[in-house]
């Protein structure tokens, strides 16, 4: 009997489109782990299949390690990655499902990847040229069944089209260019793994460039004046309103002048300004907000939200949108969240105020609109997961708050005709910062009252001695930013563009850092080949893709451009790839000896230590550089990434090095295994007693017993419950878990 075929992108979204759908409860069939629904929605049978995200691939029509190569087609991405070899039964089971329906329908996340997702599988599994496309930006019964109810007779070939040319560009441009470096370094007699490509070539030369500025700053002494005094015990502390003084002369005789001089206020300035509320959350705003107060990498952040989104509980994530249209129902979603016990309050606010109308930004997205939450409880959620919904959330309800009314008060002292500049900035009425609480991060600077030509003595004086200081490094977050504001990339990439740079090893740390590896690449790639770098060109791209989801360019047009390009660039690249090769051995061979170096020896106080392999055990350990003179030597954990910190412990001069573990957070810890902050004397006889009695204490938490375990930290109390139970203590007898050591 025939019937619809539903594709949705994840498992999770075709359980719910099921349970949406279905006038009564949907049966599920399948085995091997793949689910098909089967429901019936107004009298009509339908199946609900999923795919895994993307069951066809890019690849070469035959197979050869040759640039350029330029002959492509789709295949099951099985074929080509041993590591989706689990996809296969997805395929099959949907291939299996489109057999005798007789109509279909696309129900993957509206946006470019999904709609590739969804043309592949319709044509190249269920043998169809078209099919229906359900669009929506939550997975809430009422919007997939509204999504359903005006589903579009066609795909979005506009996206389809724009998506898939994505992809061929990405394939023809990383392929390519990973392979001519690779060959580069093969031809000059190494081997390396390198990559690059349409926007990670461009990406990593922002980072160096950024580098470059950074190593190349020259500090610029100069001087400033700072004055302190006092009215009703309150502190003021002014500065000389010429605020850098370039000539030490000039600074000293006006600190000479005015030491110990009475002040006299001269004039008192009180300005009032309204500060509007936050706009709603973009993907890189809700990005970089993650990793503005919680330190959150804009990957994971991402990585969450989707999960989110995939429960039902916030809306679609990869969206470029700062408005939230009223069709989403305002009232409703904040009686729900008036419904969650920590959002009650804000949220009865938010209604008892009148019109709902949000403060929205610029920016539209033709697709989704803004991320924002349902206001279906989300259940319990921890750690991180919490930590994102709680900030989609106030940021939702802050929207729609009051202006907050905030006042600077200005006041200019004068001591001996030289004018000194005083600011204080309180907030009078604090409007949508209660709503956004706690992540408002303003600076409250309270000033006494002062009058006009009121005097008020001299506490002290200061001449501060100071440097230019050099421009910041990107973080995780600031790069996102910079990739979008230069259109390098999309909202759904520019994470996964930096996690490449950091997983090659072209860059290092939470403050971006480009290794040697990165900077000598991107010298080298100038030197012969700085078209692989162009950023001009890669922002051509994109804004052919952007005209080809308009229909107003065609795909072939775009390729063909990007074939002629590429063959020149790895024309040129060829008659210098020796040369090339030979640099990229040189900077990888820097960069791994910058990696392996620690600091400096503890012992002989000349040489380095550095990370060194034992052939005979296996393990890895420091040992000094000026071996065999210097026979220094220190165990290392094993698991683990290790890295200087360039600081050194100061109980007895050994080097601090940082462990970073999948899961767990970086750790800061002295090389010396038996340094005495890793164990006090108290905790020595604590080890000592509880090696004769492997249970001396009772969990305050679940009742089981503690037992002493150790970490790379050194020893502490863990109880014997764990996992079900995670209280620690430290070997003080403190029951706190948060001083214990994470497990």
């Amino acid at each position: 009997m025939p019937y619809e075929l539903i594709i949705s992108e994840k498992p999770n979204a075709a359980k719910k489109i099921a349970e949406a759908l279905a006038d009564s409860k949907p049966l599920r069939e399948g085995g091997r782990g793949v689910t098909v629904w089967n429901i019936t929605h107004n009298d009509q049978d339908i199946k609900v299949v999923c795919a895994v995200g993307h069951l066809y691939s890019v690849a070469e029509k035959e197979k050869s390690f040759k640039y350029p190569s330029y002959d492509i087609e789709w295949v099951p991405t099985t074929e080509i990655d041993k590591y989706s070899a689990y996809t296969k039964k997805y395929l099959n089971t949907i291939k299996k499902a489109a057999k005798d329906a007789d109509a279909f329908t696309v129900a993957c996340d509206y946006d470019i990847e999904g709609e590739v997702i969804g043309l592949n599988v319709i044509r190249y599994t269920c043998g169809q040229q078209d099919a229906n496309r359900m669009k929506f930006s939550t997975l809430t019964r009422d919007d997939l069944t509204n999504a359903y109810q005006h589903k579009q007779p066609h795909l979005d070939w506009g996206q389809a089209k724009a998506g898939e040319t994505r992809h061929f560009l990405d394939w023809l441009y990383g392929i390519n260019l990973s392979r001519a470096l690779m060959t580069a370094v093969k031809t000059a007699g190494s081997f390396m793994i390198l990559s690059s490509g349409r926007v990670q070539g461009p990406a990593l030369k922002i980072i160096v460039d950024k580098e470059r500025e950074i190593r190349s700053f020259k500090p610029k002494p100069f001087w400033q004046l700072e004055l302190r005094t006092e009215k009703d015990q309150q502190p003021i502390v002014a500065s000389h309103k010429e605020d850098k003084f370039w000539e030490e002369e000039k600074a000293q005789d006006i600190y000479n002048k005015c030491k110990g001089k009475e002040a006299q206020v001269t004039s008192v300035q009180e300005k009032e300004f309204q500060q509007a509320p936050p706009w709603p959350f973009d993907l890189g705003s809700l990005q970089s907000e993650a990793y503005r107060n919680f330190g959150i990498s804009p990957k994971h952040t991402l990585q969450i939200a989707q999960n989110l989104y995939l429960a039902g509980v916030t809306s679609y994530p990869r969206t470029s949108s700062q408005k939230l249209p009223k069709e989403i129902g305002y009232k409703k979603i904040l009686e729900l969240l008036a419904q969650q016990q920590n959002y009650t309050e804000k949220a009865r606010h938010v209604l008892d105020s009148t019109p709902l109308r949000p403060n929205e930004g610029k920016k539209i997205d033709p697709a989704h609109p803004a991320v924002y939450p349902t206001g279906h409880d989300p259940g319990r959620l921890e750690g991180r997961d919490q930590k994102i919904y709680d900030l989609i959330v106030k940021r939702f309800l802050a929207t729609f708050g009051e202006a907050a009314t905030r006042e600077t008060l200005t006041a200019e002292l004068v001591v001996e005709e030289e004018p000194f500049i005083t600011k204080g900035t309180t907030t009078k009425k604090p409007g949508w910062h209660t709503l956004y609480d706690p992540y408002v991060k303003l600076k409250e600077q309270q000033l006494p009252k002062l009058q006009q030509d009121e005097r008020v003595p001299q506490k002290d004086l200061q001449l501060l001695a100071k440097e230019t200081t050099p421009p910041k490094r990107y973080t995780p977050s600031s790069i996102i930013s910079e990739l979008e504001k230069r259109g390098l990339g999309t909202k759904a990439t520019r994470a996964d563009i930096i996690e490449a740079l950091y997983q090659r090893g072209y860059i290092n740390e939470q403050s971006i850092e480009a290794t040697e590896l990165g900077n000598k690449t991107i010298a080298t790639l100038e030197k012969y080949c700085p078209e692989i770098i162009d950023e001009e060109l890669t922002k051509t791209f994109e804004e052919g893709m952007e005209n080809i989801r308009e229909d107003k360019e065609k795909p072939e047009r775009v390729l063909d451009h990007a074939k002629r390009e590429l063959t020149k660039t790895l024309e040129k690249f060829k008659e210098h790839e020796q040369a090339i090769g030979k640099e990229l051995i040189e900077a990888e061979r820097e960069t791994k000896d910058q990696q392996a170096t620690l600091g400096t020896c503890p012992k002989c106080k000349q040489g380095k230590i550095k990370i060194t392999y034992s052939k005979k055990t296996k393990k890895r350990f420091v040992g000094c550089s000026n071996y065999p003179d210097c026979d220094f030597t220190a165990p290392l954990p094993q698991a683990g990434m290790i890295k200087a910190t360039g600081k050194v412990c100061k109980h007895d001069g050994y080097p601090i090095i940082n462990i970073r573990r999948r899961g767990k957070r970086p750790q800061n810890i002295c090389l010396n295994i038996d340094c005495p902050s890793k164990q006090p004397e108290a905790a020595r006889e604590a080890v000592l007693e509880a090696e004769e009695h492997a249970h001396v204490k009772k969990c305050p938490k679940c009742g089981k017993d503690m037992k002493l375990r150790k970490s790379i930290y050194g020893e502490f109390w863990g109880c014997t419950g764990y996992p079900k139970c995670k209280h620690t203590e430290p070997l003080n007898g403190n029951n706190s878990k948060e001083e214990g050591p994470k497990r």
